[in-house]
């Protein structure tokens, strides 16, 4: 989400500043050419007023995401059953009649009681949550694409928030199962796209020393979004209510947020839309007490000056935009070998972190508050990858975070699930779920570091549809029983941490807008 290169020093890093910056300012007879972050660096500001109101705008939509995914535990559980005369009350309702039980509350606070998804039938809660999943798979890829092509980062996130609002609120009046099940498909069809979009909207036009603490701080919104999603539920007890509770946040964020968001000047660079690029760094500086000089513009890192596109030369010049796809992600050996290594590391981080998040509706505790101790845990392991950062590099935190995760999971395979050795095995889960969700903040900003600008929505997209095919498996192997989970944990934590040490590191390394760009770069370091 880079343009050429990072300032080591605000990194972190130090020495070698000078060398990495060599060829940043281009310039001919007219007036300099800067990459963007050396126009952030030198002229706009890289973390001011502007971006501040730009990131906090842009990131409230994590908390839509939270809304839309979380929901299934609230709309999708089994609420408290009793039986009807009977002396004896066995600890399921399947062998009883029909008129020898019912539900406590009644049959509405949930789909389970509603159309009976219990018993036989239970097989249904788990394939809905997995559908929900295959359409976030689905939808993140699509969507990485689109923000990339000619629909806009912008384009893409106001699109995603009108599908989720209609499909949200079409969901609260399922007549039936079935129609409930293509509506949670189709809803995370559109979800799968909103983190990716206002992720990379959000960090974009942040200045290489302050983006990658900005991007470790997005998933604060979404922690923060389940934590808001249950105290919702407590308040809207009726599944259909809290369907349209949750939906309509997604409308007022599209009439009352999205106005004021602008498009990243990344995507009209690649674009080859410099005037718009221009207008959007200018308002930067504005905002941020700082001014551009006269005759500054924007130029791609891998453009000589002779080829350098400006709006002023001949309409055909103006619309040769720069795109790419994961085809061309493929073509490369260096993005090549990123992305599989990213896919596989991804789809491990989200088999461990949803199979260790979905027992929360097994535990025998207040459901609203543990989810909302759930997500408030998960806070402190986003501050300490923040904190780490910068100073163990992106590569050991990754390793590390999954092998704290992967061994502890391993230790809690090795304890009873009964008597005094409960409690140490559920500190294992919890170390476990804390160190993947150090891991998954993690990786958006790895992830995105990885690859250039014109690819990094696409590469991002990817990894997502690895991260939601994880998601869709995790269930698959909560239900083996209590100890093969965690020993599957344990063998995806080490796995993962071991594929994280044939990653490149990218703290202090230059970052590209172009794959052209990231080659001859690679070459000059070796």
């Amino acid at each position: 989400m880079n343009s050429k290169a990072a300032d080591p020093e605000a990194q972190g890093g130090g020495g070698d500043g000078d060398d990495l910056r060599v060829g940043l300012l281009k310039s001919n007879g007219d007036g300099n050419k800067l990459v963007i972050d050396e126009m952030l660096r030198r002229h706009a500001g890289e973390m001011g007023r502007w971006q501040m109101r730009h990131f906090l705008l842009t990131t409230l939509a994590w908390s839509l995401e939270a809304f839309h995914t979380m929901v299934m535990i609230f709309a999708d559980r089994e609420p408290a059953w009793r039986c009807s005369g009977l002396g004896f009350c066995p600890p399921d309702p399947c062998g009883l009649g029909p008129g020898d039980w019912g539900w406590i509350d009644g049959s509405g606070v949930s789909t389970v009681a509603e159309w009976g998804l219990v018993c036989g039938e239970k097989y249904k809660v788990g394939l809905v949550q997995s559908a929900f999943f295959l359409g976030c798979m689905i939808g993140a890829g699509l969507f990485g694409h689109l923000s990339d092509s000619f629909l806009g980062h912008k384009g893409s996130l106001t699109a995603v928030c009108i599908l989720n609002t209609i499909f949200g609120l079409l969901t609260s009046m399922s007549p039936n199962y079935w129609v409930y099940f293509i509506l949670r498909l189709l809803t995370g069809f559109s979800t799968g796209g909103v983190g990716l979009c206002a992720f990379v909207l959000a960090t974009e036009p942040i200045g290489p020393s302050k983006r990658a603490i900005a991007g470790m701080s997005t998933f604060y919104f979404f922690s923060g979004g389940i934590a808001l999603l249950s105290g919702t539920a407590y308040i809207f007890k009726s599944w259909r209510t809290l369907y349209i509770a949750t939906s309509l946040p997604s409308l007022l964020f599209l009439f009352a947020i999205i106005p004021f968001i602008s498009e990243s000047p990344r995507w009209y660079l690649v674009r080859r839309r410099i005037n718009d690029a221009m207008s959007v760094m200018r308002a930067i500086a504005q905002t941020n007490g700082k001014h551009i000089p006269d005759g500054v513009t924007l130029i791609l890192d891998d453009d000589n000056d002779d080829d350098v596109c400006d709006e002023k030369l001949e309409p055909s010049n103006q619309t040769q935009a720069i795109s790419g796809s994961l085809v061309d992600v493929i073509r490369s050996p260096i993005t090549r070998n990123r992305l599989f290594l990213s896919i596989a590391i991804n789809f491990l981080t989200s088999v461990v972190y949803y199979g260790l998040s979905l027992n929360v509706v097994n535990l025998k505790t207040n459901l609203y508050l543990s989810v909302f101790l759930n997500a408030v845990s998960e806070m402190p392991a986003f501050l300490l990858t923040a904190l780490l950062l910068n100073w163990l590099g992106r590569k050991p935190l990754c390793a590390s975070t999954m092998f704290l995760s992967g061994v502890s999971c391993v230790i809690g395979s090795l304890l009873s699930n009964s008597g005094t050795m409960k409690v140490p095995r559920l500190v294992c889960g919890l170390i476990g779920i804390f160190g993947m969700a150090a891991t998954y903040n993690l990786l958006f900003i790895y992830t995105s570091e990885l690859f250039p600008t014109v690819v990094r929505s696409a590469a991002l997209g990817g990894a997502s549809q690895a991260a939601q095919m994880g998601a869709i498996l995790a269930p698959m192997v909560v239900v083996l029983g209590d100890t093969i989970p965690f020993v599957v944990f344990g063998f995806c934590g080490v796995l993962g941490g071991l594929l994280a040490f044939l990653l490149p590191e990218t703290m202090n390394k230059p970052l590209y807008d172009t794959i052209g760009g990231l080659v001859e770069g690679e070459k000059s370091e070796e």
